[in-house]
C-alpha cells in the first residue's frame, strides 16, 4: 500500500476508535442519566422511559456494530485482501445495521407520536433521520455491487495471469 493509502487507513482507524469510545460513553452513562432527568411534571413520558432507553441503547449498538465492520474492512485494506469474498460478510452486516437503525428510529417516532408530550417536529425529525439511515444502507448496498464486480475482475485477472505464466 502506498504512503497516502496508509495514512488514510490510519486516520480512518483513529476516527473509528474515537467514535466507538464516544458511543460507549453515550450508551453507558449519558443515555441513562438523560432519561432519568425527565421532569416529573412531564408524566406523559414516564411510562415510555424504559422503552425509549432500550431503543436508544440499541440505536447506539447498531452504530457500534457498523464501526466494528468498518474496522475489519480497513484491516482487509491494509492487508490488500479487501477484494475477496470475505469482505462481503462485513459489508452485509453494515447494510443490516443501517436498516435496523432506520427501523429503530421509526419505532421511536411511533412511540413518541401519540399525545402532546413530544412536538410533532421531533417525531418528523426522527423519521427523517431514520430515512437517512436507510439511504446509507442503500448506498452501502450499491457499493457492495461495485465490490462484487471488483472481486470478479480480480479473480479473472488472477486466472489470466496464471494461464499466461503457464504459456511463458
Amino acid at each position: 500500500m502506498v504512503g497516502l493509502g496508509k495514512v488514510a487507513v490510519w486516520a480512518s482507524r483513529a476516527v473509528v476508535v474515537v467514535v466507538l469510545a464516544g458511543t460507549l460513553l453515550l450508551q453507558t452513562f449519558m443515555l441513562p442519566s438523560v432519561l432519568a432527568d425527565v421532569p416529573e411534571e412531564e408524566g406523559a413520558l414516564e411510562h415510555l422511559r424504559v422503552p425509549v432507553l432500550v431503543i436508544s441503547i440499541l440505536m447506539v449498538a447498531c452504530v457500534q456494530v457498523a464501526l466494528v465492520c468498518v474496522w475489519q474492512l480497513l484491516t482487509m485494506v491494509r492487508r490488500d485482501t479487501v477484494f475477496s469474498r470475505g469482505a462481503f460478510r462485513w459489508v452485509d452486516v453494515v447494510v443490516g445495521a443501517a436498516v435496523a437503525e432506520c427501523l429503530l428510529f421509526l419505532l421511536l417516532g411511533a412511540l413518541l407520536a401519540p399525545g402532546e408530550a413530544v412536538p410533532p417536529g421531533v417525531v418528523l425529525m426522527l423519521g427523517v433521520v431514520g430515512a437517512g439511515f436507510l439511504g446509507i444502507g442503500l448506498l452501502v448496498l450499491i457499493l457492495r455491487t461495485l465490490l462484487a464486480k471488483a472481486v470478479a475482475l480480480d479473480t479473472a485477472a488472477t486466472t489470466l495471469r496464471a494461464e499466461l505464466d503457464e504459456v511463458i
